[in-house]
Formats: structure tokens, C-alpha cells, sequence
């Protein structure tokens, strides 16, 4: 703790106790103890610690259970706007990720997929549908097409690696993407499927990924917890 910094105590606590979580040095279900142990062993005053805590069970990352003591619920992904695969985010945060692997088949491309992927509408594609989970908890429900000569991955590498190291374990150089964020609410069925309330609020992306060569290699339709997800955005001044 820096008590020369004009940055209050708590919040410098707060911020101390949201890093370590998100790194996974605090993980879900670690108990932080009491206030006044807590208070003792960091040097600072009981109410500072009660307003740091307090502020993170706000958030949602810590949780209050009577005769147990403050314990971590979850992180929330901050995900950095790179060409990234979710799984290696997750992974390189320390978040645990496994993947369900919903659905994965060879169809009839949709007008939005034939535009995404620049080629004619009813071409043969192939579908990878997946639920993506960190700490065991669902993140994030993905859908995404590819070109169906491009590659030809099992269940068992789709559950155990991200998508983006399959395809360039294949020999494909990605370049560039196109990605749009949004939100919305979840249905019933999507609801259901993140372990959310109907109504929920969840974050929307719609990405096509190009390779050197400027062909569309791979278009994706996710959805995410709000609740525990996040995008980060570093943004420069125009010269």
C-alpha cells in the first residue's frame, strides 16, 4: 500500500484483491478471513478493509456467507480487442477454460455466412458449435463457420485447444479481422444454456478472420455473460 498516493486505501486494496483474482491467485472459493485479521495483517484500519470488500462484493467477485466468511465467487474476463482465441485468453489468465463441443457439422451456407465468408449462399460450410467454460462455470456460447476444405478438427481437440491454434496448426497464417460487439438480452434457451435469468443482459460479437492471403477463413457468432465477461479497448488520438 502506497499511503503517500492521493489514491484512497480501500481502493488501493480493492484493486490489489480484483488483480489477484483475475490472475487466479485468489480462486473461486478461496476465503479471504475476517475483516479484523485482514486489518491486522495488512496494517490498515478495519472500515478501509470493509470498504475494499465492500466494494468488490458489489461487483460480484466477492460474496459474504454467514458462519463461512468473504469468499471469491468468480472473476470477471477482461478480454484485451486482439486477434485472440477465447481459449488461449482464458487459459493465459488462469481461468481454467474447457469446452463443450455442441455441435459440429457440414451445411448450406446462410446468406449472413456466404457474405461473411465471400463465397456463394447454399456452399458447404462447416458449423463448430461450442459452450466455453472457465472454473467450470459457462462463459460464452460460440458458433463460428468455416470454409469446409479448410480443416477437419475432432471433438476431443476442440475440447481441449482454442480454435485459432487448430487453423494455424494447419498451416494457416492469421492476419486481420472484422469484428463487431454488441448486447442484448438472453432467451430462454440461451438463458438456460450460460446459466443466466431469462432477461439477462449478455454481449454479442460477430467476427470474420482473414488469413495473409486476404481469404475469410473463419466467421464467428459468440455470446457472453455479461456478468462475467468484459472487452478492453486501448484507444490512441488520431494524429
Amino acid at each position: 500500500m502506497d499511503r503517500g498516493s492521493p489514491v484512497p486505501l480501500y481502493f488501493q486494496l480493492s484493486q490489489q484483491l480484483e488483480s489477484a483474482i483475475e490472475r487466479g491467485r485468489l480462486a473461486p472459493g478461496s476465503l479471504l478471513g475476517n475483516e479484523i485479521d485482514l486489518a491486522g495483517r495488512l496494517g490498515l484500519s478495519r472500515p478501509t478493509v470493509r470498504q475494499a470488500i465492500q466494494s468488490l462484493v458489489d461487483k460480484g467477485l466477492l460474496v459474504r456467507r454467514r458462519g463461512i466468511g468473504t469468499q471469491v465467487v468468480h472473476s470477471q474476463v477482461k478480454r484485451p480487442m486482439e486477434l485472440s482465441s477465447l481459449y488461449d485468453d482464458l487459459e493465459a489468465a488462469g481461468q481454467r477454460p474447457a469446452t463443450q463441443v455442441l455441435r459440429q457439422d457440414v451445411e448450406e451456407a446462410t446468406a449472413e455466412v456466404a457474405a461473411a465468408l465471400a463465397v456463394p449462399e447454399g456452399t458447404e460450410v462447416l458449423l463448430v458449435e461450442r459452450l466455453r467454460l472457465a472454473h467450470g462455470e459457462p462463459m460464452a456460447h460460440m458458433r463460428n463457420h468455416l470454409p469446409a476444405d479448410l480443416i477437419s478438427p475432432k471433438a476431443a481437440e476442440l475440447e481441449t485447444t482454442g480454435l485459432y491454434r487448430l487453423l494455424r496448426g494447419a498451416g494457416v497464417t492469421l492476419h486481420s479481422a472484422r469484428q463487431t460487439v454488441g448486447a442484448r438480452v438472453a432467451d430462454a434457451a440461451e438463458a438456460q444454456l450460460l446459466a443466466e435469468d431469462e432477461g439477462a443482459p449478455l454481449l454479442t460479437m460477430q467476427r470474420t478472420t482473414y488469413d495473409d492471403t486476404g481469404r475469410a477463413v473463419e466467421y464467428g457468432s459468440h455470446l457472453y455473460r455479461a456478468s462475467r465477461y468484459s472487452f478492453d479497448f486501448q484507444l490512441l488520438v488520431r494524429p
